[in-house]
């Protein structure tokens, strides 16, 4: 989920004076911080599973991803608050939907940067097949553990760059593709298929359309950091406007390059092993390319990673400040920049679990990750609709989207339980999201859980 998570937003509140946006500032971060390798890789298993309507799963997944950040932006602009939706539920239903939204979505958190880790490991088999996946992701955890205990000093503005990177990747790939189509590259084969019925656009029924809304969602991953980010906007009122021009630049960008990837090659051919687009462009004998686009990809999925790692630091140290979590997490190493070192070791925990599940389960652990961080992600997602929908004084046609919203929301988590395959990620984020619930449930009880 190239995202910037709740560590950009933590720091945009503590410069709120200095870091005032313009609406189109805050699209242009959206934009590049929401593509990431949900989209480069993990949309390969939504083809598998879709074929070609993948495309429709994509536009769907849009207008749910609307729907989150139409209300939380409302929120914000009424009533601008730190912790955001976590504070926004918290307020709704009672400290305890604040402590499940916050350690739910930690969870998620935990999990995307696990998937991200996966999937930069698989990207860089491109080269060396033979070197283990979890050999790979071993040598990327130790460099962003690293990052981290030399400060993130200046690196916005290196993940600026990089996502400048990706961005120019896929639009690469849109250009190239649309080129190829044209026959303008010489020596390329075209194969382009326009799918003109019902069948060949969806090839696996509708159980494989709805199995895939899971990984169009997880391509949107990060809407709600921009959400709340939306409270830094020189004018407030632009939050709706700026969310709005962001999701139709992503979606242009999602369904123009997979329309154009499964129009170049049988659907049967992706595989989560590999980018769709480096699949796709494989008949152009364009020598550069699949080098250029994976190198790209690794680049800024790397710093994508990077970040989801001080997220993940960050949004621990937030929950112990806000009573959610043990004090001893908030706790700072002031020798080291002020690092807090529990709550990083913690996220190197998450990432040490991310190496062992590589080791054990090679073939499908991607899909495991990437499927049960999606669905906790989501479950947030639909904490933000529903207190919207108990904070706000909402319009009949509002509410109408916002249900709309949360149907679409509902049926891309149960359309995991379709697709046997990736049915363990189904478990894993359940198992989450009671346990977090029961733990709620008895410190309320012990009274240390407050109203």
């Amino acid at each position: 989920m190239s995202k910037r998570r709740h560590s950009h937003a933590s720091e945009a509140a503590e410069n709120k004076i200095q870091n005032d946006f313009n609406w189109w500032q805050l699209s242009l971060i959206g934009v590049s911080s929401t593509i990431g390798t949900g989209y480069f890789l993990g949309s390969s298993i939504g083809i598998k599973a879709a074929g070609p309507s993948i495309v429709f799963s994509f536009i769907l997944a849009a207008f749910g991803t609307f729907t989150v950040y139409h209300l939380l932006a409302k929120m914000t602009v009424a009533e601008p608050m730190q912790g955001s939706f976590c504070s926004y539920a918290g307020k709704a239903f009672g400290n305890w939907a604040g402590f499940c939204c916050g350690w739910i979505y930690w969870s998620s958190s935990l999990l995307i940067m696990g998937s991200q880790l996966t999937a930069l490991s698989i990207l860089s088999r491109f080269w060396f097949e033979r070197i283990p996946l979890w050999l790979f992701a071993s040598g990327y955890a130790i460099l962003a553990i690293i990052v981290q205990l030399f400060g993130l000093k200046g690196f916005d503005k290196v993940e600026n760059l990089l996502a400048i990177v990706k961005t120019a990747a896929a639009i690469m790939f849109i250009l190239l593709a649309f080129a190829a189509l044209f026959q303008w590259i010489p020596g390329a084969t075209s194969h382009f298929q326009f799918p003109g019925s019902v069948k060949k656009l969806f090839p696996l029924g509708f159980t494989g359309f709805w199995s895939s809304l899971i990984y169009a969602f997880y391509a949107f991953a990060g809407v709600e950091v921009i959400g709340l980010m939306a409270m830094h906007l020189k004018k407030k009122e632009d939050a709706p406007k700026s969310g709005n021009i962001m999701l139709i630049v992503l979606t242009i960008i999602y369904v123009l390059s997979l329309g154009l990837a499964v129009s170049m090659e049988s659907y049967q051919a992706f595989n989560e092993n590999e980018s769709p687009f480096v699949k796709a462009m494989e008949d152009t004998h364009l020598a550069f390319f699949p080098d250029i686009f994976n190198g790209a990809i690794i680049i800024a999925g790397f710093s994508t990673m990077t970040a989801a790692l001080f997220s993940v630091t960050t949004l621990l140290v937030t929950l112990a400040e806000d009573g959610n979590a043990p004090s001893f997490f908030k706790k700072k190493i002031k020798k080291f920049k002020n690092l807090p070192l529990p709550s990083l070791g913690m996220g190197a925990v998450g990432l040490l679990i991310s190496i062992i599940a590589a080791f054990l389960l090679p073939d499908r652990i991607y899909e495991y990750i990437t499927t049960s961080a999606g669905i906790l992600l989501l479950f947030n997602w639909l904490f933000i609709l529903i207190s919207a929908v108990r904070l706000l004084q909402l319009h009949l046609s509002t509410l109408l989207i916002a249900a709309l919203g949360a149907l679409i929301i509902a049926a891309a988590i149960a359309g995991t339980m379709m697709e046997k395959a990736v049915r363990p990620g189904f478990y894993m984020s359940m198992a989450s999201v009671v346990g977090i619930a029961l733990l709620a449930l008895l410190l309320k009880k012990l009274n240390i859980l407050k109203e």
